[in-house]
């Protein structure tokens, strides 16, 4: 990044630095050449003409910003074609930083579509789809949720029922609520759809199934008979995507495009099966998956030999919302802290200079510890997906051993990861003053792009209670004097433990704390459940009547797991001696931060004392001044270029008030010295005897 122009405060902050920022940000992307390319990449995107032209999208309508959206897409993947990169992880630098947070019309055509054929169709299906949806004849989404039904997979309501005289499936929305509702790229942009549907053949339901429908015409992009599909309106966020209804009315589809069958916990397996519909609505038998779950001519249903196989999806899917919410986090932290190094705010002293507010400790108090929330977010990100993709052979070929405890993890991280980012990021906004609340800040942009994670691919709530699940039967397991496998281990340990909580407030103390403090919400969660159903509760009654604590279990697990892996991480061998001074004051400030908000979780069984209590407080207050001389160093180690950041206020150079004033003077209000409400509202108020001039200037 640019030395140039740097404001004497961030430069005199980065002098302070004890440690190579270079060595941090290498650690944390995953080596030097890594860190190379990713920059070279985003450079390309930063020196292009086509994006240093484009409109700010912060003055954009809905309409302008799906436009943009659209424009921007297509003409990233042409670039992308044109470099040569294939590679997910190169694709995501590039893209990041030619639209950041700016959700591609084209998005789940990338993620979703084009993976699905390509993973989970035959090799006939793949030579007949894969050309076209890579040279965007057939333009895809993925259809599951409902206007009635989200999370709750079992409950949706569109139905595809066989008909084994023409050996078509008939797909209908018999409901208000079954029309689907939310997907993304569906309203305006895809011809195609993968739709999950209620199987009905032979009298019997048989769940949710996907299946591959044209909506559109792939010649004029018309809407095809006996569908109905447009947008959904305006959001919170996501200008930039045209979330979509979809509904049916009695469409019949060939057999042949059914895809893979959803598992009967709301997840979606490997085995489901995919169609897809001609121009007229109807689709080829020839394109039926049939690599899993099976509907023969007859109507015969044959079942998948394993549902569990698309954990792996899942666990890939979730790992990448939790990566996502903690670069989220991150960059309102570089935003907020170099924006904090930059803003001096009220004189110390009558007559002293006003201080950089990143001085005041309660400055330190609301940012640090999100500052190392979001390490730590990241390296659970980093952690998820590698595991998995480890042991990504051994899901292939059915060994799923180690799939129950990855997928509970990463159910149980999406939801801790998005809730600790949504709320992150908005204390980073708080903590920018007035100048938080404007699109310039780049803040608000950056939260509508977070927030949805907290109830997209599952609602947290629900999640944690996937995770919960997996616990008791652990605990269940534990007491019957079985091994728990990796990271579990924890679970059913002897609870009458004491802290060894000291005034150093050492590492392993601290993991220690967080154990103990999951094992017990653990034993909690389960003493109440036993409890209900041996005072006459049915299962599910009990399930519903701890759920609280089922949830406090979950949440005190995925913390223990931040803390213990981030413990874990920065003993790195790549990490420089100075760097993991500065990052061991990061991960006791996670730890410590986490224990004081969540007292009453560590002392209700008396593990720490009063005495030790006051060790951990006055520790966080020293750690504030330990991390202070590195905080913009920290911050720049995320190694985001200004134009991923898209602020005025958390530019490198720190030229923060010149930054606001341009922004405000581009905008489209001022390109005319007196608005036109002016002559429409304005004048009558204040002259009321042209009124009737104003309202001939109106009919102009």
């Amino acid at each position: 990044m640019s030395q140039e122009n740097v404001t004497p405060d961030l430069a005199r902050e980065r002098s302070k630095a004890t440690f190579d920022v270079e060595n941090l940000a290498e650690f944390m992307i995953g080596g030097r050449d890594r860190l190379k390319r990713k920059r070279f990449l985003q450079n390309i995107a930063i020196q292009d003409p086509f994006f240093k032209k484009q409109k700010s999208w912060s003055f954009c309508s809905v309409e302008e910003q799906y436009d943009m959206g659209l424009s921007k897409s297509i003409y990233i993947q042409k670039k992308l074609q044109e470099m040569g990169i294939t590679d997910m992880q190169e694709a995501f630098y590039y893209r990041e930083c030619a639209a950041a947070h700016e959700n591609s019309p084209l998005g789940l055509h990338y993620a979703m579509f084009l993976p699905t054929i390509n993973k989970q169709a035959t090799p006939e299906q793949k030579k007949k789809w894969l050309p076209l949806a890579e040279n965007y004849k057939m333009i895809g989404t993925y259809a599951q949720t409902e206007l009635g039904h989200g999370t709750f997979i079992r409950g949706l309501e569109t139905t595809a029922t066989y008909d084994p005289k023409t050996k078509e499936f008939i797909l209908d929305s018999p409901t208000l609520t079954s029309k689907k509702y939310w997907p993304g790229c569906l309203g305006k942009t895809s011809n195609h759809c993968v739709v999950m549907a209620q199987l009905y053949t032979q009298g019997k339901s048989h769940g949710p199934h996907m299946f591959m429908v044209q909506i559109r015409s792939m010649e004029d992009h018309s809407v095809l008979p006996g569908i109905e599909v447009g947008v959904i309106g305006n959001k919170f966020g996501y200008g930039t995507n045209d979330n979509g209804f979809l509904s049916f009315d009695k469409l019949r589809i060939p057999r042949e495009n059914m895809l893979m069958r959803y598992s009967q916990v709301g997840r979606i397996p490997r085995e489901n099966m995919l169609m897809r519909y001609s121009q007229v609505s109807r689709i080829p038998r020839e394109n039926m998956l049939m690599r899993y779950s099976q509907v023969h001519e007859d109507g015969t249903y044959v079942k998948p030999q394993n549902a569990k196989l698309a954990y792996g999806s899942m666990v890939l899917i979730r790992s990448s919302i939790v990566s996502d919410a903690a670069r989220g986090l991150a960059q309102a932290c570089v935003i907020s802290i170099r924006y904090s190094a930059v803003r001096r705010q009220t004189e110390a002293y009558p007559g002293g200079e006003e201080p950089q507010i990143l001085d005041y400790q309660t400055q330190q108090y609301r940012l640090f510890p999100l500052l190392a929330s979001a390490y730590s977010l990241q390296l659970a990100g980093k952690y998820v997906f590698n595991t998995y993709l480890e042991v990504n052979d051994q899901i292939e070929k059915g060994n799923l051993e180690s799939m129950p405890e990855l997928h509970a993890l990463s159910a149980g991280l999406k939801a801790f990861s998005t809730y600790e980012a949504s709320a992150g990021i908005e204390v980073c906004r708080i903590c920018c003053g007035g100048h938080g609340y404007s699109q310039a800040s780049g803040l608000p942009k950056i939260y509508v792009d977070v927030v949805p994670g907290c109830t997209y691919e599952g609602e947290n709530t629900v999640m944690m209670l996937q995770t919960a699940r997996y616990l008791m039967k652990c605990y269940s397991r534990a007491k019957q004097g079985q091994k728990l496998p990796g990271f579990v281990q924890y679970i059913g340990q002897n609870l009458n433990k004491k802290s060894c909580m000291s005034e150093e407030v050492a590492l392993g103390c601290l993991v220690m704390a967080y154990e103990h403090r999951a094992a017990r919400l653990v034993e909690a969660a389960a003493m109440r459940m036993q409890s209900l159903i041996q005072g006459g509760k049915k299962q599910h009654e009990a399930w519903n009547g701890s759920s609280v604590q089922l949830f406090w279990a979950a949440k005190a697990h995925c913390h223990l797991f931040c803390v213990k892996n981030f413990v874990d991480a920065i003993q790195a061998k790549s990490l420089s001696s100075k760097t993991v001074t500065v990052m061991k004051s990061v991960c006791q400030l996670y730890g410590v931060h986490g224990i004081l908000e969540n007292l009453g979780e560590f002392m209700q069984d008396g593990f720490f004392s009063g005495e030790q209590v006051g060790y951990l407080q006055r520790k966080m207050l020293a750690l504030f001044e330990n991390i202070r001389p590195n905080a913009v160093a920290l911050v720049d180690a995320f190694d985001y270029p200004d134009m991923v950041l898209g602020s005025c206020l958390g530019r490198y150079d720190g030229q923060v008030y010149q930054a606001l004033y341009d922004y405000a003077k581009s905008a489209p209000m001022n390109q005319t010295e007196i608005h036109s409400t002016y002559y429409k509202h304005l004048k009558p108020l204040i002259n009321p005897e042209t009124t009737s001039d104003a309202m001939q200037f109106a009919k102009l």
